[in-house]
C-alpha cells in the first residue's frame, strides 16, 4: 500500500514554516512526572560504542497499524544492512494511534524481530495522545524507559527476542565518543509544544555539549517541511532558535519525523550550514505528498535551501559520524505483495550528503 495525502493547494514556500493554530484546551498532555531527563551512555542502552567512527539508522513514524507491508519493507531493508549500524533511532510515532502498550506487539516487537540491533526512540504526537482513561506516554515509558531490561508485557513469551529499553525518560541525551545526541519531546498539538522546563533543559544540554564533537538534535515536529499536509512548524523553529542563541551552541544536524516522507534542507546559521532532515516515512502507510513549486537546490527562505525530497516511497536514513564529520545516505524501500516484506524492493543511495 502506498497512499499519498495532500490537503491545501499551498505552495512549498507557504508550507515551509507555518504558524501554529491556537491550541485546543486539553490537547497538550502532561509530561510524565517527575520531569527527569538524563544523560545516558552507550552501555546504559545496550549499544556498543565503536569510538570515533559510528554509523546508525534513523527512521520515523513507523507503526504499521492498518497495513504492515510498508513497515515490514523498511524493517527488511534495515535487516539487510544491519551489519553497518550500531543501533536504530526512531523519531517518534512508534505505535498508532494512541500509544497504547497493547499495540507494541504488532507495531514494534514483531516487525523488528529480525533486526538485531538496539532500538532507542523519543516519542511523537501519537505516542503521547492517550485514549480516555489512559495516561499519556504510558506505553512509551513502559517499553523504552524501564528501570532495567525486562520482558515486555506486550510480548510476555519473549517471542520476538527484544527486551524493554532503559532510557531515563522520554527526553534524553546520549553521549557517545563520536557524537552527542539530544532528544526533545514536542508533545501532541499541531506544530508541537514545549513546556518551560523543557526549553530550559534544552538550553542547558546544548550549552553543556562537548565542543569537540558533533551534536545532533532530534524532535518529532519538524521546523521545516514543504509537505502539503502538515507543513513545517514556525513554533518549533522559534523555540530551537532561542535555545541556540541562549546556549551559544548550534547543532550540526537536526532530525524530525511527523511528516510521512523524506526531506532534507540546509539552513545557514551564521557561518554554519546545518542540515534539517525529515525522515518520517518509516512504516505508516499514508505518505505525505510535497507541495508544489519547489525544486531541489532552491532557496525557499533566507538562508534555507531545499536540497532533496522523496514522497513516493518508504525508507530510512543511515548516518555516519567519522572524524567529526556527519554524512548520510537515504535508503528507499518499496513494499511487494508479501505481508512480511520479504519481496520488498530496496533502493540504496536515493540521497547522500
Amino acid at each position: 500500500m502506498n497512499r499519498l495525502l495532500g490537503l491545501a493547494k499551498s505552495s512549498a514556500r507557504e508550507q515551509l514554516q507555518k504558524p501554529s493554530a491556537p491550541i485546543t484546551p486539553g490537547v497538550v498532555q502532561a509530561l510524565p512526572q517527575p520531569y527527569q531527563p538524563g544523560k545516558v551512555t552507550a552501555a546504559d542502552v545496550g549499544v556498543t560504542d565503536p569510538g570515533a567512527t559510528l554509523s546508525f539508522f534513523v527512521v520515523g513514524d513507523v507503526g504499521g497499524v492498518k497495513a504492515p507491508g510498508p513497515q515490514n519493507a523498511v524493517s527488511m531493508a534495515m535487516e539487510q544492512r544491519q551489519g553497518e549500524a550500531g543501533f536504530v533511532l526512531i523519531l517518534g510515532d512508534v505505535v498508532y494511534f494512541n500509544g497504547q502498550e497493547a499495540d507494541y506487539m504488532d507495531q514494534f516487537y514483531e516487525p523488528y524481530a529480525k533486526l538485531q540491533r538496539p532500538i532507542i526512540a523519543f516519542p511523537g504526537n501519537h505516542d503521547g495522545d492517550p485514549l480516555p482513561g489512559d495516561t499519556s506516554l504510558a506505553g512509551f515509558m513502559a517499553n523504552f524507559c524501564d528501570k532495567q531490561p525486562s520482558v515486555p508485557s506486550a510480548d510476555p513469551q519473549l517471542e520476538y527476542g527484544r527486551h524493554t529499553q532503559t532510557l531515563p525518560y522520554c527526553e534524553w541525551t546520549l553521549e557517545l565518543e563520536a557524537v552527542t545526541i539530544i532528544s526533545v519531546y514536542s508533545n501532541v498539538p499541531s506544530g508541537g509544544h514545549l513546556e518551560p522546563e523543557q526549553t530550559t533543559r534544552l538550553t542547558q544540554e546544548l550549552g553543556a555539549a562537548s565542543a569537540g564533537k558533533p551534536l545532533i538534535l532530534g524532535l518529532h515536529h519538524p521546523p521545516y517541511s514543504i509537505d502539503a499536509h502538515h507543513g513545517g512548524s514556525a513554533k518549533m523553529g522559534a523555540a530551537l532558535d532561542q535555545a541556540f542563541t541562549d546556549s551559544g551552541r548550534v547543532p550540526d544536524l537536526i532530525l524530525s519525523g511527523h511528516v510521512h516522507d523524506y526531506q532534507r534542507f540546509t539552513r545557514t546559521i551564521g557561518t554554519k550550514a546545518v542540515p534539517y532532515i525529515v525522515s518520517g516515512n518509516g512504516g505508516y502507510h499514508n505518505l505525505h505528498q510535497l507541495a508544489t513549486g519547489a525544486s531541489h537546490g532552491e532557496q525557499l527562505a533566507p538562508g534555507v535551501v531545499f536540497e532533496f525530497g522523496d514522497a513516493k516511497q518508504y525508507g530510512f536514513l543511515k548516518l555516519t559520524v567519522d572524524g567529526g564529520t556527519i554524512s548520510g545516505e537515504y535508503v528507499g524501500a518499496k513494499p511487494g505483495t508479501m505481508p512480511d516484506g520479504s519481496d520488498a524492493t530496496v533502493t540504496a543511495a536515493v540521497d547522500t550528503f
